[in-house]
């Protein structure tokens, strides 16, 4: 059987966490060594791309990439979980909000902001998840963290019925809470509000239409074709730079050795981490230039 390696884009359902599918994709492809790229909260569907084999040697560098999300905010009431699967903690009497006013909202949260972690998430505390203490009835205080949003734009709004639904899409950092931003928005507009619904549609520069179901996934294991569904481990860190080594010093890389500057081109001018291939077109790891010598040295091998 070839030995399973790359990224592995599940489509999650709802109703799962993130360790769910981990365990069941192990059951299925029969290998313990298997990560995730960051969690997801049971309710939340879409992209969650699973590292398989040695390319989980590469999960902190596809967890720094931007995250897409289609999300559906609720005006009119809020609740302790800052989505509707917790007990309601405020009601708004009426709710007037232009269609206008909802964009304006959502165009002020562009580039930098500070979120406050919501006590419903895994953020831990004194060595204990928040939603721990939260489920014990306790609130702590959390300190605030500076996330982006990159992109964001209203797809849908609806002032029919009792509540005002926004819909929107967002393009933001690793680490931003879309249930707190709804809450946030929410506010910005004078009103309670909760998260109605959630789905990832990229992470890591995965975007949905390359995520398999768990159906497909076991479906193509018993084909013996899931290998070819796999993204290779260096098109998935596509953002870091591409260099190639010489022939002559192919050797000296793999074994994990320092190279002078000049057997890689073109010129690494900075101390970023690179991807580094042969002269065929081979991946061999990722490697950085040496800030005090200027040397390229191995960061991860992949022989």
């Amino acid at each position: 059987m070839t030995q399973l390696e790359g990224i592995l884009a599940v489509h999650k359902p709802a109703g799962w966490t993130s360790h769910d599918v981990v365990a069941k994709v192990r059951g299925i492809l029969r290998m313990k060594r298997i990560g995730h790229t960051g969690t997801l909260d049971p309710e939340v569907t879409g992209v969650l791309p699973l590292c398989l084999g040695r390319a989980t040697r590469v999960v902190e560098y596809l967890q720094e990439l931007p995250k897409e999300y289609h999300a559906v905010l609720r005006l009119g009431y809020s609740t302790d979980t800052e989505d509707i699967t917790g007990s309601v903690t405020e009601t708004a009497d009426e709710v007037h909000v232009t269609k206008n006013e909802a964009i304006e909202a959502l165009q002020s949260f562009m580039g930098p902001i500070s979120q406050v972690p919501p006590m419903y998430s895994a953020v831990k505390i004194n060595g204990k998840r928040l939603y721990e203490l939260a489920r014990e009835g306790k609130t702590v205080e959390r300190k605030s963290r500076t996330v982006t949003i990159h992109e964001i734009e209203m797809t849908d709004f609806d002032a029919e019925g009792e509540y005002t639904d926004i819909s929107f899409r967002v393009l933001c950092s690793k680490g931003t809470y879309i249930r707190t931003l709804c809450v946030d928005i929410g506010r910005k507009l004078g009103l309670p509000s909760v998260m109605v619904k959630l789905e990832r549609t990229v992470s890591a520069g995965i975007t949905e239409q390359q995520c398999l179901t768990l159906e497909q996934i076991e479906q193509f294991m018993k084909e013996g074709t899931l290998h070819t569904r796999l993204i290779p481990v260096d098109q998935a860190i596509h953002n870091l730079p591409e260099h190639t080594v010489s022939e002559e010093k192919k050797e000296a890389a793999l074994q994990g050795q320092r190279l002078s500057s000049r057997a890689v081109e073109p010129a690494v001018d900075s101390s970023e981490p690179i991807r580094l291939y042969d002269i065929k077109g081979n991946f061999l790891g990722i490697y950085k230039r040496q800030e005090e010598t200027g040397a390229i040295v191995p960061v991860k091998v992949f022989s």
